[in-house]
């Protein structure tokens, strides 16, 4: 099948790719309210208990330079299913797991195949008409956002009633018909560049970067926003799982549902990229984002002003993820896959970043030293998205 035959997505396929996106991402953001337990279980202290969530994202980062990619050389509909299939494989080895290298082997193969949702967004950029391309993009970037958001909540009512490892089981069961639902339903769409050798197309994310200013500059704010991400929910386990509060999974999970109400609300960020909003959009955001750590701050002493803190945040970040995205894509339709991969490394070396700085600083400052991290963050983001505004202005 020809690509330039498809004049558009339907809104169907779009919520179809945001579910499978939202659900592939979840699997790595499961042990985040888990952390107590599993750390409780394998001998983890908890200054180190964030190598967990670390190693997930490193693996995750590999994945989306070596296989993300293969989305611009291979068919994506079978790229997508087998990597869906080797998911439920790695899934079954963390909920199987006996000892901490058991352990250590399936989370690393749950963040490398997790990248089946980074090429689910960039196949739905290649479907969508250039008129409708962020609205689709934000469609499915928001299913990505909300699943990890859910993640928790997920992980946490499942953990309180069958144990941390049924989440893992759980999770590969629903991959394994996911899998199935993809392979029925999406397009298969073959690719013009057969060509082209893997590690040339390896090489050729490494010279988008060269060539795309924008690449540069988003990659950056992605690398920045998804730390602040990782600052706030990576730790959030351990002062509301210890007195005063000492809530259960299920209520510690619950504070992903503030968090999705706030990524539903930034799904139109892509809208206002598509009518030329992007650069305001980003400023904006990013500001809302300094801000949400002012009620953050406020975590040990109200839940109610936590979870205005967490929408504001989750609301920020995704906005600026969704424009970020509809902005690279407008260059280069035929790497889209490597430009999502390209961005996307930075992605998650920021939430790694963000998961084993926050842990640690929470071991030795508490929560008021991880608000004081994500503060500093959040503040350089802001800094950096003003200055690469003037950059560009000064230099036309």
């Amino acid at each position: 099948m020809n690509q330039q035959l498809i004049p558009s997505i339907s809104q169907k396929t779009a919520l179809l790719f945001a579910a499978a996106s939202g659900l592939s991402v979840a699997s790595i953001y499961f042990a985040q309210p888990l952390l107590d337990a599993i750390a409780a279980e394998f001998g983890i202290r908890h200054s180190a208990v964030g190598i967990i969530i670390t190693l997930t994202q490193v693996c995750y980062a590999a994945g989306l330079l070596l296989l993300v990619p293969l989305g611009d050389l291979l068919n994506r509909r079978r790229l997508i299913t087998g990597q869906m299939l080797l998911s439920v494989l790695a899934l079954l080895i963390v909920g199987t797991s006996s000892s901490g290298i058991m352990l250590s082997i399936g989370i690393a193969g749950v963040g490398l195949l997790a990248v089946a949702a980074q090429t689910l967004v960039a196949f739905a950029a290649s479907l969508a008409s250039p008129a409708e391309r962020g609205r689709v993009v934000g469609l499915v970037t928001s299913g990505i956002v909300i699943g990890i958001l859910l993640a928790r909540t997920f992980a946490g009512l499942l953990t309180d009633v069958a144990g941390w490892r049924s989440v893992y089981l759980a999770s590969a069961g629903m991959t394994l018909l996911m899998a199935a639902a993809l392979y029925k339903v999406l397009p298969s769409v073959e690719t013009a560049k057969k060509s082209l050798s893997y590690l040339n197309l390896i090489h050729s994310v490494f010279l988008l970067f060269a060539h795309e200013r924008i690449l540069r500059v988003r990659a950056v704010l992605a690398f920045l926003i998804f730390t602040a991400f990782s600052i706030l929910w990576t730790p959030l386990v351990l002062p509301l799982s210890a007195p005063p509060y000492s809530l259960s999974h299920t209520a510690i999970g619950a504070f992903g549902l503030a968090g999705a109400a706030g990524a539903l609300g930034a799904a139109k960020a892509g809208r206002l990229a598509d009518r030329g909003f992007g650069q305001h959009t980003t400023v904006i955001a990013l500001s809302l984002l300094l801000l949400s750590w002012l009620p953050i701050s406020r975590a040990e002493h109200s839940l109610f002003v936590l979870a205005i803190g967490i929408i504001v945040l989750d609301l920020a970040v995704q906005a600026v993820h969704v424009t970020n995205q509809s902005l690279i894509f407008k260059v280069r339709p035929e790497a889209r896959s490597r430009l999502t991969a390209g961005y996307m490394i930075f992605y998650s070396l920021g939430s790694a970043a963000g998961s084993i700085a926050s842990t640690r600083i929470y071991g030795y400052a508490g929560w008021n030293g991880v608000c004081l991290l994500g503060t500093l963050v959040s503040a350089l983001a802001l800094v950096f998205a003003l200055c690469s505004s003037r950059i560009r202005k000064d230099s036309r």
